[in-house]
């Protein structure tokens, strides 16, 4: 996914973006990209262990096969340098780390990051419940359109769908600020559509990328 970091630039463009699609709807929008959606130390440690157990497990049956023979005080302390040796490794090299997790608990910890940015930011406390979070991380390869209640009673799930692969598209040609731009663009036309502007209607959400 993306690698380039999003330039002072960028972030204008996307602010004018959702400036323009919030200019003709009564709903927010509000956009995040988080660089990793979690540490990743323990699950990285546990699949190491386990892979560490296998092998071990493969050592043992060899050795006896061979009718080699080791003390098993050795081979514990050889186990115990080799898991310390992990261990150090995952802990001086974090963007190791990933690559241990299987992407489906990547995708678990990446979306439980979108809904609490959705929360935390407050895009679920708009006035009309019109709130739409656009979201990535960037280590997982992952994006997500998250709609508050008063669109998700009008929009299908398939159109955020459509956004998203759109938004990854993108992000996978390393293009995430015009990934950005175009969800926004398409978001909005999406909000304008079921929540035209109203008269007296107000921005209560800031128009930026936040950066976590």
């Amino acid at each position: 996914m993306a690698t380039r970091p999003i330039s002072p630039e960028d972030h204008q463009r996307i602010a004018d973006a959702i400036r323009a699609a919030e200019s003709k709807t009564d709903g927010e929008i509000y956009c995040v990209v988080a660089h990793a959606s979690d540490g990743y130390f323990f699950p990285a440690a546990f699949m190491a262990m386990l892979g560490m157990l296998v092998v071990s497990l493969g050592v043992g049956y060899g050795l006896e096969a061979w009718w080699l023979s080791i003390r098993l005080p050795h081979f514990v302390i050889a186990e115990l340098l080799a898991l310390a040796s992990v261990l150090i490794l995952l802990w001086a090299l974090p963007a190791l780390r990933i690559h241990l997790v299987p992407r489906r608990l990547r995708y678990q910890a990446a979306q439980a990051n979108a809904m609490k940015q959705f929360l935390a930011r407050n895009v679920h406390r708009t006035t009309a419940r019109t709130g739409v979070l656009v979201f990535v991380s960037i280590a997982e390869r992952y994006a997500e359109v998250v709609a508050d209640s008063g669109i998700d009673s009008r929009v299908g799930q398939h159109v955020w769908d459509g956004v998203v692969r759109d938004l990854t598209a993108h992000a996978g040609d390393d293009r995430l600020a015009e990934g950005f731009v175009k969800a926004i663009h398409a978001v909005g036309a999406v909000l304008a559509e079921h929540f035209p502007v109203s008269t007296g209607d107000s921005n209560e959400l800031d128009d930026h990328l936040v950066e976590i």
